[in-house]
């Protein structure tokens, strides 16, 4: 078990001390990313200045937009400081990596809409660029230029993780 009993926080006291939220915390929890910890005998969670270490370091990942199987390779890199860090560095360019496709992806995306709006006469609606763009997928130069035609295209998908249904739906940041 982490923490000690003489330099303990409480949930509260670590989520304000963190950054991080109590729900998010437990959910932190759940999803193994902080140790099991000491409980009082009213089985109340002990937060010790490591944990809080912990929880900043991974409100910052999130922040960074770090998926959590991410974070959790990084505490586990952490955790054994004599590795390599060759694997935190693969685990950086990769996020990096999708950020410069986000990048580009929201450049394309500026650039239609700016079109659209410069196209715009300010007349009725019923010649109105905006709507007749929105309304035929076809003229959209953006979607035209990034994806077959027919295909719709967004932002690059992150990739896939598996969620229990006890975390579906739930908020992780």
């Amino acid at each position: 078990m982490s923490g000690t009993v003489a330099a303990a926080f409480t949930i509260g006291e670590a989520a304000r001390a963190s950054g991080v939220k109590v729900p998010t915390i437990r959910f932190y929890e759940q999803a193994g990313l902080i140790p099991e910890l000491v409980r009082t005998q009213a089985n109340r969670r002990l937060y010790g200045p490591a944990e809080v270490r912990r929880l900043v370091f991974i409100r910052h990942a999130r922040e960074l937009g770090f998926e959590l199987d991410a974070i959790r390779a990084l505490l586990s890199l952490q955790d054994r400081p004599d590795q390599s860090c060759a694997e935190a560095d693969a685990i950086a360019s990769a996020r990096l990596e999708e950020v410069r496709q986000r990048i580009s992806f929201l450049k394309a995306l500026e650039a239609e809409l700016a079109q659209m709006v410069r196209a715009c006469a300010h007349g009725r609606v019923a010649e109105c660029r905006v709507i007749e763009t929105l309304s035929d997928h076809g003229q959209c130069s953006f979607h035209a230029a990034e994806a077959p035609a027919g295909a719709a295209k967004g932002p690059p998908k992150p990739k896939a993780r598996a969620r229990s249904k006890a975390t579906a739906g739930r908020g992780d940041a």
